[in-house]
């Protein structure tokens, strides 16, 4: 919500008398919880439970305006932003808390649950978060697994007896923004491992202790997840929703695209997206609102803070145009500190190049083309006045 009031402010700046709707949008990662519940006039919860290094935190989930689905963010218990850059540790890091909502949701008696699955501090495939709900991982001696993805190379057997009762009857739907297996080159541990405080020598290490933990559910459920798309989104949490929860994985940003709200009479719609890159085509949530907006004959345009190989792509995916959002060179940590005012003032420059190439809608000064056509610098032939 901060993002659009950024860009509001700039839109009604270089467009003045603009009317604006804020939507927020997410795609299964961070800001999914406001995009299903405060856009449909849901009800927001506060519930301590243990963070992603074991230590209480405040977590927010909240229940959409339906009444009946219940919106977990797993980022809000078990999130990367959680944890300092030097307390990272994914051999350790536990999506117990997670867990933990899930287990509150199911007492309250939401029976409709969506987990989004992105911004996790965590590698250990799902086992903290089943564990909160009652299930067990023991080692050869029969003592339950230490917290945390190291652990799993450990995993002799998996006791369901105690799994909490009341996820018989409940539809489980994890949210994501990713694709990847749970193991091998493109598994979580090896892309998304070294942005938790991997080394590489630690993904290998997790990686080949993932790959032992579903040999396990295998073995124990009968339920092979080493290679179901998205079991390894979120540390392999996507993995232990679909064995211990019967989850569905669904692409995060169509979850959201399908509450929204977008009036056919929108002469506009701007998004964003922190990197534009070939892979953001795929199940991010710019698109996901391109292709809902085309749908209805709605231009978009969308706001970046870089742009990567391969971002062309996404003008086949609905989108009419890209803006970095940078005025100028700076390091990272500036750019981070001046978000607001960055996406503010670009959303004002997109505004002014719209009229170059064409009238807005209740703005009285004619398009550039128009304009100099009337000062006699392009006649109406098109041909130049060398003048």
């Amino acid at each position: 919500m901060e993002v659009a009031k950024a860009i509001h402010e700039g839109v009604v700046s270089g467009w003045p008398g603009a009317e604006t709707v804020l939507v927020p949008v997410a795609d299964g990662g961070d800001g999914t919880l406001d995009a299903l519940v405060r856009s449909t006039g849901g009800t927001q919860f506060v519930s301590r439970v243990r963070g992603p290094l074991q230590e209480p935190v405040s977590a927010v989930w909240g229940v959409m305006g339906d009444g009946e689905t219940a919106v977990i963010e797993m980022s809000k218990a078990s999130g990367l932003v959680l944890i300092p850059h030097r307390r990272r540790n994914p051999r350790i890091t536990s999506t117990h808390g997670t867990g933990e909502l899930i287990a509150e949701a199911l007492q309250r008696g939401y029976r409709k649950i969506i987990v989004g699955m992105g911004g996790s501090a965590t590698n250990d495939g799902g086992v903290g978060m089943a564990q909160a709900l009652g299930l067990h991982f023991l080692d050869s001696s029969g003592n339950e697994l230490s917290p945390g993805g190291a652990a799993l190379s450990k995993l002799a057997k998996i006791d369901t007896l105690d799994r909490d009762v009341n996820i018989s009857d409940a539809s489980i739907t994890a949210a994501s923004d990713v694709s990847n297996p749970l193991c091998g080159p493109r598994g979580a541990s090896m892309v998304y491992g070294p942005q938790k405080g991997a080394t590489p020598e630690v993904a290998s290490e997790l990686d080949a202790a993932l790959e032992h933990y579903a040999r396990v559910i295998k073995r124990t459920l009968g339920v092979d997840v080493k290679y179901i798309p998205g079991a390894g989104a979120a540390g392999g949490l996507g993995a232990g929703l679909i064995a211990f929860l019967d989850a569905e994985v669904k692409s995060g940003a169509d979850i959201v695209r399908d509450v929204l709200n977008l009036n056919a009479c929108l002469d506009l719609v701007i998004t964003g997206e922190a990197r534009v890159v070939s892979s953001t085509a795929f199940d991010k949530a710019p698109v996901g609102v391109a292709k809902l907006a085309k749908s209805r004959g709605i231009p978009v345009i969308l706001l970046t803070g870089s742009l990567g190989t391969g971002y062309e792509s996404v003008y086949q995916h609905g989108v009419d145009g890209v803006v970095a959002v940078l005025d100028r060179p700076m390091r990272f940590d500036e750019s981070l500190k001046r978000s607001y005012v960055l996406l503010r003032g670009a959303a004002e420059r997109t505004m002014h190049l719209l009229r170059v190439g064409g009238k807005l809608p209740g703005d009285s000064s004619p398009p550039l083309a128009e304009a100099l056509e009337q000062t006699g610098a392009i006649g109406q032939d098109g041909s130049r006045d060398p003048g």
